[in-house]
């Protein structure tokens, strides 16, 4: 492969295609007439990857170590310059995966590519704090998921006992499911949980802890337990993975620091890993490259249908599948028109 040396990044805003708070910035990476994209992002990580963006002139968009080692180096380590390492690391692999008319995932593996990739339905809109929720997860169930995964958050009023009985009585219903707390659990209602909840209910419980703290998380011993979609450049992940039982990785990729960081973390685990639906698009490669480490990816019902809109080649979930984009690199190029 020649060199595809980086000159120029642009940056392209949808507003006036998405919804009221959706994410709509691209960033485009211009190595002569080749462009590599990512997005959409939202403004305080575009405005990130804008002040970011500059680190790249005159690397070689072919040499991801060299564009991660740029990145890492000049990131902020804030939670939006995370992101905008890894929405420029993203840029760089479709860049690359572009110019020579293969897919990203084709970059991965020698091996032949997966084009009909598991998911699994979440639904974070929807708390099982709430008894209408029950209501829902039939239907979504039917829908041909690997599995769906809901909300547990802590509201004032709630305890471990009711949310553990509220899991119970889903499972009961549907089978086993996913939960996330979202951080909001402090530590007495993680010990009543854990003692009123059947562990066979859960595929996994997610975040429960509002930081990546072990002494919070043994409270939970026992139960199938998952994270990583609030994993950072900023965190010493491979002491995270090594002080916490995890049953899953929910790796946000992007967040991480790029495809490039969580190829990184893939091989310094041996966890299965689910990538987060916010980077739905380099999910889908990996879980296309290596259905060996990825069961599935997540598709975020209350979201994904809006933001793949936004996509000239736009992936539709196909009872509990997704399709690998069929253009060239990512499949994260914007609509050029409406």
């Amino acid at each position: 492969m020649r060199r595809l040396t980086i000159t120029s990044a642009d940056f392209t805003d949808l507003t006036a295609r998405a919804r009221p708070g959706d994410d709509t910035v691209f960033v485009a990476l211009r190595a002569g007439r080749a462009t590599g994209w990512y997005g959409p992002l939202p403004e305080p990580v575009a405005r990130a990857a804008r002040a970011l963006a500059p680190a790249l002139d005159g690397v070689d968009a072919t040499d991801h170590q060299a564009v991660h080692a740029r990145l890492t180096a000049a990131a902020a380590r804030t939670r939006a310059g995370s992101w905008a390492a890894g929405a420029l690391d993203c840029a760089a692999w479709d860049l690359h995966a572009r110019a020579e008319h293969r897919p990203v995932a084709d970059l991965l593996t020698d091996r032949p590519l997966r084009d009909r990739l598991p998911a699994y339905a979440s639904w974070l809109t929807r708390d099982l704090s709430d008894p209408a929720t029950l209501d829902h997860i039939p239907e979504v169930r039917a829908q041909g998921w690997a599995f769906t995964k809901w909300g547990l958050r802590h509201r004032p009023g709630t305890g471990g006992r009711a949310l553990a009985d509220r899991v119970n009585a889903a499972a009961a219903m549907c089978g086993p499911l996913a939960a996330d707390a979202v951080g909001t659990w402090p530590p007495g209602l993680q010990a009543a949980f854990r003692a009123a909840v059947d562990p066979a209910a859960l595929i996994w419980l997610e975040d429960p802890a509002p930081a990546h703290t072990p002494r919070l998380y043994r409270l939970l011993d026992g139960l199938p337990l998952a994270m990583g979609e609030r994993l950072t450049l900023a965190d010493d992940t491979r002491a995270v993975l090594t002080t916490i039982r995890l049953s899953a990785l929910t790796l946000d990729i992007v967040g991480c620091g790029g495809l490039t960081a969580a190829l990184r973390l893939l091989a310094s685990t041996t966890l299965p890993l689910f990538p987060h639906g916010r980077s739905l698009q380099p999910g889908l490669h990996l879980a296309a490259a290596r259905p060996d480490r990825v069961p599935a990816v997540e598709y975020r019902l209350a979201w994904e249908p809006g933001r793949q809109r936004l996509y000239t080649h736009p992936a539709e979930p196909d009872h509990g599948h997704l399709p690998l984009p069929p253009a060239p690199g990512l499949g994260a190029a914007p609509r050029s028109r409406p």
